[in-house]
């Protein structure tokens, strides 16, 4: 696709997306997965009782899941099961022009001969992904001059490069039309899913702080309402940046699986993965994938073998894409900050996000093609728990929304169907995943002013939030997925 073509897609899809609040994007009826779902039913009937949340960092779809879209066995299940339409949008037949004008060719991480570590992209910058770079990658493709990026960015993994997210696509239910909140960063997107905004923030801030952040969050309507809820961090407590008023919903990842195996998780949960070394499981380049492998088949089977499971939803998904290569623009979403100026306006949504939601409710080796971005996940809750009603924006005086964009969201609830509840996993949840590699060497991390945003480490910790972590939020101890050495795949160099 070139850049004329890709403007005007952009354009249309955009236009679509603002006038029908994300209506299906070139997909009929008969090729959705999403008819009959449990939004027909009341709130209070609906069999989903504990929602857990799993966001990953800095990856797109085609990079992890493009794979999907040429696998003949996965289609061909599809067809059987939802007809002759049933598909997929990834693809792995793209290039892209680098700064001479070059076309280069996407390629497979992992038998690429000029790859010096394909699992982490070590001796790469990491890919550029922030309110500028993502929006020359819009304009003129992701290898373009002023990207932020290299080769490595049009590199892709396939299934067997990725046993959990293959096996999650093969039994679950993939989101193909799964998109970033903004085109920019880790921290804005994240506020998104916390508060539906991001407070204007167009860039990751330098350093983190207590309490930095002003909107109001979910959290705090889960509050209001009495709705049981936990966010569960397993090195960085990231809802302290809304304040010390949110500590009782933070628990360590110690306690999700204690809390699973005994019953005990609430109605909301998030977790999110390690941010950096040695417990860093978050996919963000120079962490190695295949810990994020396991994390994610630790953290997921933890869940299917606790009782919360027959009543359960579980959402993997990713704050942004990283600057990873996608060949679906992204649209434009409701938004109060939105502007006609594609520069200044936070309508604007980020590149496709590998996201799957599990639960015996999903549709098995299901499509889900209906446009989502985080706040579709809130619109779920919100749905569930808050009396949002299933769809559209509800009456003028209604106060369940925090904003305009989970307002006008598509409810990701819309993928589950009691007519497709299966309770069998169908697949061994210890899954093996191959050892992994050793830490890149960085020579650089950090710019001269270490308060100025970084865009290689948005994590980087104000004093306040230092001293929470070391006192009153310890990291966890229980690291099954780079500890346990009594399963034989879990060997490789720490």
């Amino acid at each position: 696709m070139d850049r004329r073509d890709f403007l005007r897609t952009t354009g249309a899809i955009g236009a679509a997306a603002a006038l029908g609040g994300g209506a299906l994007l070139g997909c009929d009826d008969e090729s959705s997965t999403t008819a009959g779902s449990i939004l027909d039913g009341s709130p209070g009937d609906s069999p989903i009782d504990t929602i857990v949340v799993l966001m990953m960092e800095n990856r797109s779809f085609d990079h992890y899941y493009g794979w999907l879209g040429t696998d003949d066995a996965y289609l061909e299940a599809g067809r059987r099961r939802f007809g002759k339409h049933f598909h997929v949008d990834g693809r792995l037949d793209l290039e892209y022009p680098d700064p001479t004008g070059t076309k280069v060719g996407v390629r497979h991480l992992p038998t690429n001969p000029d790859e010096a570590n394909p699992w982490r992209g070590c001796g790469h910058p990491d890919p550029g992904h922030g309110w500028y770079t993502g929006r020359r990658q819009l304009a003129a493709g992701f290898l373009a001059d002023g990207t932020g990026n290299d080769a490595y960015a049009a590199g892709y993994y396939r299934g067997e490069d990725l046993p959990v997210h293959a096996r999650l696509a093969e039994r679950f239910t993939v989101c193909d039309r799964s998109f970033a909140s903004l085109l920019c960063g880790t921290i804005p997107n994240r506020q998104y899913i916390n508060s539906a905004q991001s407070g204007g923030q167009k860039e990751d801030p330098g350093l983190l702080h207590v309490g930095m952040l002003k909107p109001e969050t979910i959290w705090d309507r889960l509050d209001a309402a009495d709705v049981p809820a936990a966010y569960y961090y397993t090195d960085i407590p990231l809802l302290l940046l809304w304040g010390n008023q949110l500590h009782h919903f933070l628990r360590s990842t110690d306690r999700f699986f204690e809390d699973c195996a005994q019953g005990r998780l609430p109605r909301v949960v998030f977790i999110d993965p390690g941010f950096a070394e040695p417990l860093r499981t978050d996919d963000h380049p120079l962490a190695d994938v295949r810990i994020g492998q396991r994390f994610i088949r630790e953290v997921f089977a933890a869940f299917v073998r606790s009782p919360h499971w027959a009543r359960g939803a579980f959402v993997v998904t990713y704050d942004e894409w990283g600057g990873f290569f996608d060949h679906v623009p992204p649209p434009l979403l409701a938004d109060e900050r939105a502007s006609p100026i594609n520069d200044e306006s936070f309508a604007q949504a980020g590149f496709r996000v590998p996201t799957v939601i599990a639960s015996p409710y999903a549709r098995r080796g299901g499509v889900d093609h209906r446009v989502y971005d985080h706040t579709s996940i809130l619109r779920f809750i919100e749905w569930r728990f808050l009396g949002a009603p299933p769809e559209g924006p509800g009456r003028p005086n209604d106060r369940w929304f925090l904003t305009q964009r989970d307002r006008h969201a598509h409810n990701l609830g819309a993928s589950l169907s009691e007519d497709h509840r299966d309770l069998e996993l169908h697949y061994d949840a210890d899954v093996p995943i191959e050892g992994f590699s050793a830490p890149c060497e960085v020579t650089s991390v950090h710019p001269v002013d270490p308060t100025q945003p970084d865009p290689t480490d948005p994590f980087r910790l104000g004093s306040d939030l230092e001293d929470a972590i070391g006192e009153r939020y310890p990291r966890p101890t229980l690291t099954p997925w780079i500890e346990d050495r009594a399963k034989p795949e879990l060997g490789g160099e720490v």
